[in-house]
């Protein structure tokens, strides 16, 4: 159930009142009888229960990651530029 903040219009009283949702709003002041008012708060964050939340959580094999990952190519150093190149760099093959 949400928890609802209320304050008075009139002496400024403020509480708390854990609500169902469907329960109408509170309108007359515990302490002074005159008309209240909801505020309206950020709440609560969200909680997430179960598995699937966290890249470790994905089903399949343990510790993949979620993400999918490019085919990974060997690198050779180039003659060429002297920089670790694939083998199509163009400077390796007019070496």
């Amino acid at each position: 159930m949400p928890t609802y903040e209320y304050e008075c219009k009139k002496c400024g009283h403020s509480f708390d009142v854990f609500q169902s949702m469907k329960d109408e709003p509170l309108k007359i002041c515990p302490k002074c009888g005159k008309e209240l008012r909801r505020l309206i708060n950020g709440g609560t964050g969200v909680i997430f229960k179960g598995g699937g939340f966290y890249v470790t959580d994905k089903g399949g094999k343990s510790g993949e990651s979620s993400r999918t990952s490019q085919p990974k190519t060997d690198t050779v150093p180039c003659p060429g530029c002297n920089k670790s190149e694939t083998p199509a760099c163009p400077k390796a093959v007019n070496s």
